[in-house]
């Protein structure tokens, strides 16, 4: 599993080179098995969990004698784009997004976003808020 894994992570980093634009597409997804694409999700999902947790140890050693202090917005805002990345709905169950995120790039309209923008968005829809999915989709597809 470790090899299989470190075989993907350099596959990422590789790609990531090739690619003019320097950002995962469909062209990397449909080359993914899907235990593959569930450890890159799995991988994407302890990333954003263990930054926000670094992030959070930080704020509180830094201001933790300040009895006054008032946690920033950004701050905020900050933890709700991360979360936004990873479906709560979904849980520990990656396979449910794998599929969705293959549904998602079945749509030609869809081919040219990339791979953690489409994650975002599955995400998103995931959890049931479909008005803010529906328009981060529809401002991915105009931008891509």
């Amino acid at each position: 599993m470790k090899k299989r894994l470190i075989i993907v992570c350099v596959g990422v980093f590789l790609y990531g080179q090739e690619n003019t634009q320097n950002q995962l597409s469909v062209d990397f997804w449909s080359i993914l098995s899907e235990p593959e694409k569930i450890s890159f999700i799995n991988g994407a999902y302890g990333t954003i969990s263990l930054l926000k947790k670094h992030h959070q140890h930080e704020v509180r050693k830094q201001y933790l004698h300040d009895k006054n202090w008032v946690q920033p917005y950004y701050i905020e805002r900050y933890y709700d784009i991360a979360d936004e990345y990873r479906s709560e709905e979904a849980g520990y169950n990656l396979k449910i997004i794998v599929l969705h995120m293959d549904a998602f790039y079945a749509n030609s309209d869809n081919v040219k976003i990339p791979v953690l923008e489409a994650m975002r968005i599955v995400s998103i829809m995931q959890d049931g808020d479909r008005e803010k999915a529906n328009l981060r989709l529809l401002q991915a597809q105009r931008k891509y």
